[in-house]
């Protein structure tokens, strides 16, 4: 099977699950977003920690919490 009909056929079955009907079209890209924001959100955390190490709470709570057992 050729690149060319291999495409075909994975645009075909793409467009009969899921750009035939409207409503799974919106339920496709509903879901779509929640996931990339998802994503994004995730990825904006970690390269805030990563340029913020060692500034951070979590990171420095320890010289300023006291471990007496009382």
């Amino acid at each position: 099977m050729s690149t060319t009909a291999t495409n075909m056929a994975f645009g075909r079955q793409l467009y009969n699950s899921v750009f035939r009907k409207s409503s799974t079209f919106a339920l496709s890209i509903l879901v779509g977003a929640v996931v990339f924001e998802r994503m994004f959100d995730q990825a904006g955390d970690a390269i805030f920690e990563h340029l913020n190490k060692g500034k951070l709470w979590k990171h420095i709570k320890h010289n300023y919490e006291s471990h007496d057992k009382e």
